[in-house]
């Protein structure tokens, strides 16, 4: 998957920096109840992250740790705000592989992939060395793995209607309070959750 070509194959239209949402009947279990922040979407195929999956058993220090940007005996005396750093299920390829998500007032030059407004995408580790010395953006998480699809898949599947899709607050990114992502996420689009029908739309 390379991102920066998704990127530059971008036009009006498509749905960068915006919020995809799981409609109640979404087969795959990989994505029930989802939100996903859509990072880089053109005409050859889309990616993004899961912003409301919790990885379970392990939090930001730990991450650190085993990546051996700080000591064990660090990971205490971290910045509170360092350890308070979500850590999500981005999606399911390359689950080992981190994303950190953040806001742009601290960008890490060629590697910091711009996507819509405040809203940034690095992968190297010289963002993680920055949050780590207290250097970092105001707000990031940090995604294991990511979602994916081909030229004209994500299309498709918004047409059978897969997906909801509109504009993300950020909140939805950054937020810890995972549980309640999914239902906050249809009310920024105008939706009861109690009265959104899993066959909605069908004919």
């Amino acid at each position: 998957m390379d991102i920066d070509s998704l990127r530059r194959a971008a036009k009006p239209g498509f749905l960068d920096g915006q919020m995809l949402i799981a409609m109640p009947g979404m087969a795959d279990e990989r994505f029930a109840r989802t939100v996903l922040y859509l990072c880089a979407h053109s005409s050859e195929g889309a990616m993004g992250l899961v912003v409301n999956k919790r990885a379970r058993n392990i939090d930001f220090p730990d991450l650190l740790v085993q990546l051996e940007i700080i000591e064990k005996d660090e990971a205490p005396h971290l910045p509170e705000r360092v350890g308070k750093i979500g850590v999500v299920k981005g999606g399911p390829m390359e689950t080992a592989r981190g994303f950190v998500l953040h806001s742009t007032d601290v960008v890490i030059g060629a590697s910091t992939l711009p996507i819509a407004g405040t809203i940034g995408l690095t992968i190297t580790l010289d963002m993680l060395r920055a949050i780590a010395r207290g250097e970092g953006p105001a707000n990031a998480v940090l995604a294991l793995g990511y979602a994916s699809w081909g030229a004209g898949q994500l299309e498709h599947e918004i047409r059978e209607n897969t997906w909801l899709h509109g504009p993300l607050d950020a909140d939805l990114i950054f937020g810890d309070d995972h549980e309640t992502k999914y239902d906050r996420a249809l009310k920024t689009l105008g939706i009861d959750p109690a009265f959104l029908s899993q066959d909605a739309g069908r004919a």
